[in-house]
């Protein structure tokens, strides 16, 4: 992921008012090790209810506001983020809900998936099982890569359909 500054940040958003964007918390941007990063997630520390998530979509960066369900899934399964395609505890997925952009998200229009609570699943494809003799570990996380990038921006594309 290419490094992004706050203005660029707040811009990015595609389903916030220019001034929900202002009031958007920034991560710690010193601290973010960009090359091993697909998109940048982050939760609200104010609002734990409010998430973040932004990522490069061609050349542009995308951002998206999200909202933590304020139920939880039933505790002592197993839960699969949506996104990584990685089976977690319960506790650590959480249906998040993005408004759609435009005047669909403003009628109250939304769509939903189950993510990783922490918005670490570029962290995530990263802990690699032992290498077999069918794949490399180098071809399994460039299938990671691949396939979370395509179901992030899949989930971007949903979130900006305005009909």
């Amino acid at each position: 992921m290419e490094p992004l500054t706050p203005a660029e940040i707040r811009a990015s958003f595609v389903n916030a008012s220019q001034g929900e964007a202002e009031r958007v918390p920034m991560p710690g941007l010193h601290d973010v090790i960009w090359e091993v990063r697909e998109y940048l997630g982050w939760r609200d520390q104010q609002s734990h209810q409010r998430g973040y998530l932004v990522h490069w979509l061609d050349d542009r960066p995308v951002g998206i506001v999200l909202r933590a369900s304020e139920f939880s899934l039933q505790p002592g399964i197993a839960a699969m983020c949506a996104l990584c395609r990685i089976t977690r505890a319960s506790d650590q997925v959480t249906m998040f809900s993005a408004a759609r952009a435009g005047q669909a998200g403003r009628d109250g229009n939304t769509i939903g998936t189950y993510i990783c609570d922490d918005l670490a699943c570029s962290h995530l494809i990263r802990i690699l099982p032992p290498a077999s003799a069918l794949q490399s570990q180098e071809q399994l996380l460039e299938q990671r890569i691949d396939g979370l990038l395509a179901r992030v921006q899949g989930f971007t594309a949903d979130v900006m359909k305005t009909a």
